[in-house]
């Protein structure tokens, strides 16, 4: 889809009071735009259900019948995020552009949680955690200076890296028989080989749906090798809905809801500087009130999780990458990429089509993916001024986060509680960096610190112009 080369809108209409994200343009162009947005979304979507219910299968706490219905519940859920987000109710939604996905960050925590508690103890905790982020939403621009991208930058990278060891494992094909096969791990690295090659030879619109290619074409190549069981998908119904406490009443073990407590808090963080750089792209940049609104949205969608058995929710960055290169600003093309998302959660079968990719080609896929997220907390740390405490706070950060990473076994004389809290590396990693920034820099707000005005884009680590293609960078 070819972007115009004027600067204001893809979609202009006659109404020129009108601002382009309040624009609704005619459904002829609505539709197609739109799904471009699940496009680019859609392979980071289902990929966390297929890791955690991976995960959990493998853990004896899930049965394989329940991976399609967490796919299908999670593109139900992130649907509705989005459309909230995007045409917002009373104080809920930032009302930009904004799609709605789980974010990764919740990954770790959630799979120690369900190997020590089960399912139930997850979407409790996914509960307490959206109530937790919809409540702090509109006090969190006071304490946002405890976060900056010394701590933000360190515990994105932590994110990354922590996950590698899941595609790993992922590519060797789980703990089934033929785990570390020659054919499994081959077949891994063919489906990474894929997503680098749609990334570095394909044009812009198509090598953002690099990973979503890469699980196609490996899947396809996996058949052919009789890697592929469809057996599941004869049994699922064309069209259901998601049924509420699917895992049974959730349960809340004061560790576990500790642990993703410190999820929520770096998920705040996270969307702040997705809806400032969401602003600062389509020209209407974010107030205070419309990030304590879309805060609150995240925190009610995240609960709204909880009952659904799926994640917690956040902006989705690749989707605000698209916004600057298409240059489509309308509020209304980002809700109609919701609505398609309602409409794909509603089919059992498809969740069935999508649980069959198998583990290794979800291996090769991921690996690209998890990488991507460390660069990016790593290209947010290069931004700083750096000097020897903030060296520190980082590097012991990072080898804090990394410890029950290595050696899983870490915490296993701790307390239950303990382990639960601290054998994640991202919450381990997030509470290091925390208590180190506040310990070497406190409420100084140094540049190490980025204490700035909370309308600047760059605030958070985020920088506008990593969403931006070659000739829109300043």
């Amino acid at each position: 889809m070819s972007s115009p080369k004027n600067e204001s809108t893809a979609l202009d209409t006659p109404d020129n009071s009108v601002h382009p994200v309040d624009q609704i343009p005619p459904a002829a162009q609505l539709w197609p735009l739109s799904f471009q947005h699940v496009l680019a979304m859609y392979a980071g979507a289902v990929a966390v259900p297929l890791v955690l219910g991976g995960a959990m299968i493998e853990a004896g706490r899930m049965r394989p019948s329940d991976l399609p219905y967490l796919i299908t519940a999670d593109l139900l859920v992130a649907g509705i995020a989005t459309v909230l987000q995007c045409v917002g109710f009373l104080r809920l939604g930032a009302r930009l552009p904004i799609v709605q996905g789980c974010t990764f960050t919740a990954v770790p925590p959630m799979i120690v949680i369900g190997v020590n508690y089960g399912p139930a103890a997850i979407y409790g905790s996914v509960l307490a955690c959206g109530l937790f982020m919809f409540l702090m939403a509109p006090v969190f621009a006071r304490i946002l200076w405890m976060f900056p991208p010394l701590v933000t930058g360190s515990v994105i990278t932590c994110v990354g890296l922590s996950l590698i060891p899941v595609a790993a494992n992922n590519i060797a094909g789980g703990y089934g028989d033929d785990a570390g096969s020659v054919a499994n791990i081959s077949l891994g690295l063919f489906t990474l080989l894929v997503v680098l090659i749609i990334e570095r030879f394909a044009p812009v619109a198509i090598a953002r749906t690099s990973v979503l290619i890469g699980l196609a074409v490996g899947t396809v190549v996996a058949a052919f090798m009789g890697k592929v069981d469809l057996s599941g998908v004869g049994e699922e119904r064309w069209v259901g809905v998601a049924t509420p406490f699917h895992f049974g009443f959730p349960e809340f073990p004061v560790s576990a809801v500790i642990a993703l407590v410190l999820v929520g808090l770096v998920t705040l963080v996270e969307a702040t500087g997705d809806f400032l750089a969401a602003g600062e792209i389509v020209g209407k940049k974010a107030t205070p009130r419309q990030i304590a609104d879309g805060l609150r949205a995240d925190g009610f969608s995240t609960m709204l999780g909880g009952v659904f058995n799926t994640f917690p929710y956040t902006a989705f960055a690749q989707n605000i990458g698209l916004l600057a290169m298409s240059r489509v600003r309308s509020r209304y093309v980002v809700a109609g990429a919701g609505a398609i998302l309602v409409v794909l959660g509603l089919l059992p079968k498809l969740g069935a089509v999508i649980a069959a990719v198998p583990t290794p080609v979800l291996g090769g896929a991921t690996a690209a993916l998890f990488g991507m997220i460390a660069a990016s907390g790593i290209k947010t740390l290069t931004k700083l001024k750096m000097n020897q405490n903030s060296v520190l706070v980082i590097a012991v950060s990072l080898t804090m986060g990394l410890l029950p990473v290595m050696h899983p076994s870490l915490f296993e004389q701790f307390p239950n509680w303990f382990g639960t809290v601290f054998n994640s590396g991202i919450t381990t990693g997030a509470f290091t960096a925390i208590l180190l920034n506040l310990l070497f820099f406190g409420a100084k707000r140094t540049p190490a610190n980025a204490g700035v005005d909370l309308d600047d884009a760059e605030f958070a680590g985020v920088d506008v112009n990593v969403y931006k293609t070659g000739t829109e960078r300043s």
